[in-house]
């Protein structure tokens, strides 16, 4: 059983309050995702995150397939960290930690995600091909629209 790890970093130049109210809002996920995966909720993301929550959306994560991702919130500690898994969709296994740290001039926001790609042997050699380009071209799209949003870090001293 192979089980991949994404991990990304990015520092954001607005306070940790600010970093928390938007990445730990359900709704602001799709807000974050290329449109291209073709993101929408379903139920689950009309109330602040908390321990047990489970958020419905489909996913078209390539085209011509669309499939329901359910993910539980499973882990909450106030303006520190989150953890969702999913508990039905494309991944064998998805379990991502979300971290925010304050630093000088803004947050460090960082994402570990632990993963498992399903079709054993044959998933493994799809891996690389398309499900590593299309986590990684996810990611860095989310970090140029977290960076529209709030801006870029400049090692600025103060918030």
């Amino acid at each position: 059983m192979k089980i991949y790890t994404l991990h990304t970093k990015q520092k954001l130049p607005i306070n940790l309050e600010k970093a928390w109210d938007f990445l730990s809002d359900p709704k602001n996920l799709k807000v974050i995702t290329p449109d291209a995966m073709g993101f929408e909720i379903l139920s689950g993301a009309d109330r602040p995150m908390y321990p047990g929550q489970l958020i419905q959306y489909y996913v078209s994560p390539f085209p011509g397939f669309k499939t329901k991702w359910v993910t539980e919130i499973t882990h909450v500690m106030d303006k520190q960290y989150f953890v969702d898994e999913q508990r039905f969709g494309p991944y064998a296994l998805w379990h991502h930690k979300h971290f925010l740290k304050e630093i000088p001039g803004g947050v460090e926001m960082e994402d570990i995600v632990d993963y498992k790609i399903p079709f054993g042997f044959l998933g493994q050699l799809l891996h690389p091909i398309l499900v590593k380009s299309k986590l990684r071209t996810i990611f860095e799209y989310r970090e140029q629209k977290l960076i529209e949003l709030f801006g870029a870090f400049r090692n600025a001293t103060t918030i």
